[in-house]
């Protein structure tokens, strides 16, 4: 861990391994803002006119890694975040601390763990209720993705009709999707075993799905390297979107995968929790559902599940 100056803030944090690299600026946000092979291209998306910026009239993105809460409402969820990021960094866990939002009474934390051996973090998001009532709301992680790469997100096992002892009569999954999506843009592919979404400029509208992914993963091909995340999916529990623990997100310029924890009435002092695992490779995958089965699901496989 070493203070750096990055994008024209003056005060970030370098997380390093050997193999992979992590920076968080700390004068705004918190917000990952370089992910990537040491060296190497940044697999986060980064907004080159907001860069250095610490102040403004309305919400920034900035790019990278961010926490939300959910279900997105404005203003609630586009809450400023222009203040310096407190943090602490021992026995190698980063943690960073936002202050109160004034507007919503929620404090924001994330605790990054880079893993001593593997390309691979933990990042655990916390948000506390402040308020003196309760209040409803799903902690949400949002990676900004580089553009010009491919979502994929797996699907449900296919069992053909009539087969699989009666299963076939039940369904398999949620799919929700927004009143812009337009299911026949050829940026998605709805297969058997897989959904991708590929980032493309040369497409100009905005597209959005989301699904209870009980597989618990998702991934980003991108230029010849892999980004993986993994979630939790829970049993028992009330999903925002109706019932998505995952949503992805793109336009020109990006592509969003976002993840969610339940839904729950936090009440006064309290402090909820979700957490994600990443990990990235060096590897060329096309989008035949064969290569992605032969290989990014030894890759998937290799990333350890949420500890939560």
């Amino acid at each position: 861990m070493e203070k750096v100056s990055w994008g024209g803030w003056d005060n970030c944090i370098r997380l390093e391994n050997g193999g992979m690299e992590m920076i968080i600026t700390v004068d705004v946000g918190p917000r990952i803002i370089y992910l990537g092979f040491k060296g190497g291209q940044n697999l986060l998306k980064v907004f080159d006119e907001q860069l250095g910026l610490t102040s403004g009239d309305e919400w920034m993105s900035f790019g990278g890694h961010r926490l939300w809460h959910a279900p997105e409402v404005a203003p609630r969820t586009y809450a400023p975040d222009f203040d310096p990021v407190e943090y602490e960094y021992e026995n190698g866990v980063l943690k960073l601390f936002q202050k109160t939002e004034p507007s919503t009474g929620i404090r924001k934390e994330i605790e990054i763990e880079l893993d001593a051996g593997e390309n691979a973090v933990t990042l655990t998001h916390k948000m506390t209720n402040t308020n003196p009532w309760a209040v409803e709301f799903s902690p949400w992680c949002l990676s900004v993705m580089a553009a010009g790469g491919t979502a994929v997100i797996p699907q449900e096992k296919f069992i053909p009709h009539g087969e699989g002892e009666g299963e076939t009569f039940l369904p398999a999954r949620t799919l929700t999707i927004w009143p812009f999506t337009s299911m026949g843009d050829a940026r998605f592919t709805w297969g058997e075993k897989y959904i991708l979404m590929r980032q493309d400029d040369a497409c100009s509208s905005k597209q959005k799905i989301g699904a209870l992914n009980t597989l618990g993963w998702a991934a980003y091909l991108l230029n010849g390297e892999v980004f993986i995340k993994k979630f939790p999916c829970l049993d028992g529990v009330t999903y925002p979107d109706m019932g998505c623990n995952c949503e992805f997100f793109t336009m020109p310029g990006f592509l969003e995968i976002e993840t969610l924890a339940p839904l729950k009435k936090v009440e006064p002092g309290e402090c909820v929790t979700h957490c994600e695992t990443w990990g990235i490779f060096k590897a060329e995958i096309g989008e035949d559902e064969t290569e992605l089965d032969s290989k990014l699901l030894p890759l998937v496989e290799k990333v350890k599940a949420c500890p939560c």
